[in-house]
This record gives C-alpha cells, sequence and structure tokens, in this order.
C-alpha cells in the first residue's frame, strides 16, 4: 500500500459556535465572503494544522485530505462577488498546503459532483452537457493552480444536508452508471495529464438507480467499464453501509481488479464521536487480514473527524480529551501498515503515551469493544442482513448519532426483528457491568475516568430501554424510564458536556403487531438482489408514493427524521 490518508478538516471547527454540528463538511457558510471572519479563523487553522500534521505525520500518515473544490475554482459563470472570495481562499490554502507540504504530508481535495452558486445553476439551466462542461473547467482549474495536491476524491452518492448553508449547494447530479463511466472517461486524462489521483467513493445513500453502487455487482461494472488507468482508484467503505459494526468486509475488494483503498472511521459517528471509548482494532484487524488476499489494494481513507450531525465536539490531533479517537486512528494505521496484531499495536500505543501499562489499556479497550458492541447495538438484529429498496439497512435501530429512541413505535419494530428479548435484556445488563471493571482500568491509568461515567449514564439507559422493548409492558418501567431521563439531564445540563438526546413518547403505536411483520416481510427483504416484488412495487410505485405523501403532509414524519442529514425522502427518489 501507499496510500495513508487522513482527514484534516479539525482545525476548521476550533471556536464554532453552532451546537449540533454537521460533521460532513467544513462550515464554509460561517465565513466563505467574509475577509475579516476568513483572516481571523486561518490564524488559528494555520497553527492547528501543524500541530495536527506534526501528529499524524509522527504517527505513520503520509497524506491528508481537505474540504473542498467548489470553494477553490473561480470559474466564469459564477457571481463576482463568489470568484472574489475564491481567490482570497485559495491564498489561504497555499499556506495550508505548504504546511502540509513540510511535514511531508500529500494532499487531497475533496468533491462534490455538482456544487452550484445560483447563478452557475441558471447558466446550466437543467442541461447536462452545461453541467459536463462547467465540471471539466472545475477540476483543469484545480489541477493547473495547485500542482502540490496529489489527487482529488470525489463524492457521488450523497450531497450536501439540509442544514448546509451558503451560496455553493451540493446535488445528487449523477444518477445513473453510465453517467458515472462517461464522466470517469472525460476526466481521466485531465488527471493523467497531471499525474493526479482520481479517487471516486462508491458510498451512495440509495438515491436514484446508482444508488446501490456500492454493493450491486451489475451497477459497478457499468460504473467502472473500460477503465484501466494507473490514476483512477476506488475508495470504499468496509461494509455495504455506513461505519456501522457486525458488518463483513464488501466483497467489491475481491472482485474488482482497479486500485482501491478501504474507508476506515476512527472517530466512531454512531458510537459517541469519542466522548468514552469505542474501540476499533479487533474488527479492523480481521478486515486487514482479509484483505490481504484483495487485488491492487493501494492504501486506507482513516476518518479522524469527519461524518455525522451531533453536538461532541473533541477534535482529533487537537485536544487532548480526543484521546480515544487517536488510539483508533494509532491502531488502524499499524495494523494496516506494518501488519502489526492488535497487541502489538496497542502496545506500540502505550510506549506513545508513555502508559507504563500496555496490558492494562489493552484490557480496557477490549471492555470497550465488547460493550459497544452489546448495547449500542442489538446483535440479533445487527448480525441479519437486510435490505430496503436500493440500502442495507443500519445495524442501529434505537439509537442513531445522538439520539436514543424509546417509544412505542421503536418498540413493536424490535420485537418484531428480535426474537428472543428476555436474552437481550440480560445480556444487556450483563455487559453494564463490565463497565465498573473499565473504570478501575481508567483510574490505575490516569485516563479520564468522567469518561467512563458517562458511558455508564448513557449506557445504563441503554439497557433499561430494553426492558421496555422486549419485557411486558409495565407502568413501573416506563416510571424508570421517565427518572432515569430526568437524572441524565440533571447530570449533564445543557451548556456542560454534549450528551445524547433521550427521546421518549409512550403513546400506543396504533399498527397491530401482526401487520407490522407483514408489512416488513413486503418492505424488506434478506438477500441482496432484488425481487419482483421490489422491481413491481418497491423499486418504483412505492418511492413515487411516498413522495407525493410528503408533499401533501411535509410534517407527517417527526423533525429528526425529516430534517437530518439529507432527508428521508432522498432514499425515495
Amino acid at each position: 500500500m501507499e496510500i495513508y490518508l487522513i482527514d484534516a478538516i479539525g482545525p476548521f471547527f476550533r471556536n464554532y459556535k453552532k451546537r449540533n454540528i454537521n460533521w460532513s463538511k467544513i462550515p464554509f457558510h460561517s465565513f466563505f465572503g467574509k475577509p475579516g471572519k476568513t483572516r481571523l479563523l486561518f490564524n488559528t487553522v494555520r497553527s492547528d494544522l501543524d500541530l495536527f500534521c506534526g501528529r499524524v505525520k509522527k504517527v505513520g500518515y503520509n497524506c491528508v485530505s481537505f474540504d473542498d473544490v467548489s470553494h477553490l475554482a473561480p470559474d466564469p459563470w459564477m457571481e463576482p462577488e463568489v470568484n472574489q472570495a475564491i481567490c482570497d481562499l485559495q491564498k489561504e490554502y497555499r499556506e495550508l498546503f505548504a504546511i502540509c507540504k513540510k511535514h511531508g504530508l500529500g494532499i487531497y481535495l475533496t468533491m462534490d459532483i455538482l456544487s452550484l452558486t445560483p447563478g452557475v445553476q441558471k447558466k446550466i439551466g437543467g442541461r447536462r452537457k452545461r453541467a459536463n462542461q462547467f465540471l471539466k473547467r472545475q477540476v483543469t482549474t484545480i489541477l493547473a493552480s495547485f500542482p502540490e495536491i496529489s489527487g482529488i476524491i470525489f463524492r457521488i452518492g450523497e450531497c450536501d444536508g439540509k442544514d448546509v448553508k451558503g451560496i455553493f449547494k451540493s446535488e445528487l447530479f449523477l444518477r445513473t452508471s453510465a453517467q458515472v463511466n462517461r464522466m470517469l472517461h472525460d476526466l481521466l486524462p485531465l488527471f493523467e495529464k497531471h499525474q493526479s489521483h482520481l479517487i471516486l467513493r462508491n458510498w451512495t445513500v440509495g438515491a436514484h438507480p446508482i444508488g446501490d453502487f456500492n454493493w450491486h455487482r451489475g451497477t459497478t461494472a457499468r460504473v467502472l467499464k473500460n477503465i484501466q488507468s494507473p490514476w483512477f482508484i476506488l475508495s470504499m467503505k468496509f461494509g455495504e453501509t455506513d461505519f456501522f459494526r457486525y458488518l463483513p468486509l464488501n466483497k467489491h475488494f475481491f472482485r474488482i481488479p482497479v486500485k482501491k483503498i478501504i474507508e476506515l472511521q476512527a472517530r466512531r459517528e454512531y458510537e459517541g464521536c469519542g466522548e468514552f471509548p469505542s474501540f476499533v482494532g479487533f474488527d479492523y484487524h480481521k478486515y486487514q487480514q482479509e484483505l490481504l488476499s484483495a487485488p491492487n489494494m493501494v492504501g486506507i481513507s482513516v476518518w479522524c473527524q469527519t461524518g455525522g450531525w451531533m453536538p461532541f465536539r473533541r477534535l482529533s490531533y487537537l485536544d487532548p480529551e480526543a484521546i480515544w479517537n487517536e488510539i483508533n486512528s494509532f491502531v488502524t494505521l499499524k495494523i494496516f501498515k506494518e501488519n502489526m496484531t492488535v497487541s502489538q499495536a496497542v502496545k506500540a500505543m502505550a510506549r506513545e503515551i508513555n502508559c507504563a501499562q500496555p496490558e492494562m489499556l489493552l484490557e480496557l479497550l477490549s471492555l470497550s469493544d465488547q460493550v459497544v458492541k452489546e448495547l449500542l447495538y442489538t446483535p440479533e438484529l445487527a448480525e441479519r442482513k437486510l435490505f430496503f429498496r436500493r440500502v442495507r439497512v443500519p445495524a442501529q435501530v434505537s439509537v442513531f448519532w445522538n439520539n436514543i429512541f424509546i417509544n412505542h413505535s421503536v418498540r413493536k419494530l424490535m420485537r418484531a426483528l428480535v426474537g428472543n428479548g428476555k436474552e437481550c435484556v440480560e445480556a444487556g445488563y450483563d455487559a453494564l457491568t463490565r463497565i465498573n471493571r473499565m473504570k478501575e482500568l481508567t483510574r490505575e491509568l490516569g485516563f479520564r475516568v468522567e469518561d467512563i461515567e458517562y458511558m455508564a449514564d448513557t449506557f445504563g439507559l441503554l439497557a433499561l430501554a430494553r426492558e421496555y422493548y422486549f419485557l411486558p409492558y409495565s407502568e413501573e418501567v416506563k416510571y424508570r424510564i421517565k427518572m432515569a431521563k430526568k437524572e441524565y439531564k440533571r447530570k449533564y445540563p445543557r451548556g456542560s458536556r454534549p450528551r445524547y438526546r433521550i427521546k421518549t413518547n409512550f403513546s400506543p403505536f396504533t399498527m397491530h403487531s401482526r401487520h407490522l411483520r407483514w408489512l416488513l416481510l413486503i418492505l424488506l427483504r434478506d438477500k441482496r438482489g432484488y425481487r419482483v416484488l421490489d422491481h413491481l412495487l418497491i423499486l418504483h410505485l412505492l418511492a413515487y408514493s411516498m413522495r407525493f405523501l410528503f408533499f401533501l403532509r411535509p410534517k407527517i414524519l417527526p423533525k429528526f427524521i425529516r430534517d437530518s442529514a439529507m432527508g428521508i425522502e432522498t432514499i425515495f427518489r
């Protein structure tokens, strides 16, 4: 392998005031086109980036990634004030790139296909030929203006979330495998000329026919048809869905002959983002061993900061509190770059942080792995392979980002999908007892005990929620949940450390359990391939019906589901 890439967006979030943060992209809207704010921000970004680059280089990473092409590529179709702001930002980024080069790090820029201003959107006018011309000009401008960069990372299957503000807004422009293939053939000669990498991410959220790119053989084959350039790399998350546990390695790694990198997440967006330890070493070592037989693996892409919408704000390699994410980043690199075992990698980390008890550290991390897998996930459900339309169903249902859902509809859904609820409750409380040992180890090792206490308080709610989900209903359990939620909010008031949001609603969900099971049998499948039913009903007719329903009754779903990320309606496109 030759690429050991880590994201470098952390420095841009220093002193960012918004409570719930979109960690998917640098918050350009807060400074773009505002010269005073830009200068003030970049004074801090430069010093933080210098620290960040020095630390990740010492660990062994050799490349960093930044957002993004759109804010660095002026164009005749853009508004004059936008082009001026881009030129100002280019000067700031040149200084950032000089810092990276000083530390011997390669540089990659990210890019959504496509990000448009209102002026560009008007010029394009919905014509694909004009959009392709604009895209090609952007890439040409970047490769010519910044010869120091190593390449561009393209995101085609996800766009800006609903909360993203500012002059640029990305949209899902490429909707079919043929369109993506055509784009690659158009752009690759530019990258070959400049000897830069075109890295295509196959991640999608299920929208449009390209939505199954990250798992469907036929779609992938059509996207990569006749792509043979040495400057092309396919970037894939380790599983067939997002960064969840309990996922087998994506079979595409072994089937596809082109160069590939694997995406791995150290700051676990679905597992607390480093507010408590959530160790990934054992899972990632398993993947690494399997990938030894995969052709043309050329690197890894580790996310130490990127991903998710939540208030957790520890900055990896900048804040001492981000130690759990840094342990994950370090161990991941050592496993993939130096072929270390988990034990060897943890011992190396112990030396790095002057920890005199590496065996205790390994025990602590191992326990965190076990507790997270048991309580943040419901193992019986997480291990099931379920697909809905073009997406593999996430391995978490009752917990998502920093939200814990304790309500009657989730109760019915969990009871429909999990066979032995009583065992699930017992296993949850058994896992909870292991946190006591984690506290002991943390004290002896000199780490932040309050992180483990926070983990115990949060996971205690998860164990209690299982009683409500799986045991016969009782007012006593309902009362205990209400009291536990009240105590959790008292202990972690707004303005203190960020906390999970406990969303309770005990109002009856009117659908009968039997009817819910029938509905799930229709909507969900346990195989990757589409059923006749999917072609006749789920992929098209259901999609049109749901989009019409959302149009007529936009508030039919809870605000969290409507407004998070790209919105639930995206998967029905």
